[in-house]
């Protein structure tokens, strides 16, 4: 079961927080390890396993990056510890980032990379606020891909700042 079907809502790579959140606590009243204190060995062990996919799952569709993250990987575009080549010119832009942490007050080149991850998303926000389970194409995923990779090498970054 995936974690879309475990919550009983649609696929998507922006999950609605508010039926979401709704949602996690009618499952946690259910399957919450307290409610099964006078149950069977068996029955505890399976609300715990159970308890523990729901926090696990909560914390991915929580956040959106590791929303698209784990959509990517159940549509098998993203492996775990794959190694994705990013293109040059975007390379390059990072180059220059990263030269800028070395030169530039934090403050400032954290403003500049609030700008580029901006005009990343602003490319693939189509995609991300519309997908259709059956309808998104792979090469639409694909570009989502391409985005989550770029953010994360400018999180990389943003964490060498703070650091």
């Amino acid at each position: 079961m995936n974690y879309f079907e475990l919550f009983e809502i649609p696929v998507s790579l922006k999950v609605d927080k508010e039926s979401l959140s709704k949602k996690y606590f009618e499952l946690q009243k259910k399957y919450h390890p307290d409610f099964f204190t006078q149950s069977s060995e068996d029955e505890k062990l399976e609300a715990l396993d159970k308890s523990s996919l729901i926090n696990k799952a909560l914390k991915t569709l929580q956040n959106e990056d590791e929303t698209i993250k784990y959509v990517l990987q159940q549509k098998q575009l993203l492996a775990e510890e794959e190694k994705y080549t990013l293109p040059p010119d975007f390379l390059m832009e990072m180059l220059e980032l990263n030269e800028a942490v070395m030169e530039e007050e934090p403050a400032a080149v954290t403003k500049k990379i609030e700008v580029v991850e901006a005009d990343l998303y602003r490319e693939v926000e189509v995609i991300i606020d519309t997908y259709k389970e059956g309808i998104t194409t792979n090469e639409e995923l694909l570009q989502v891909k391409e985005y989550y990779y770029k953010k994360k090498y400018l999180q990389r970054i943003l964490d060498r700042i703070d650091g």
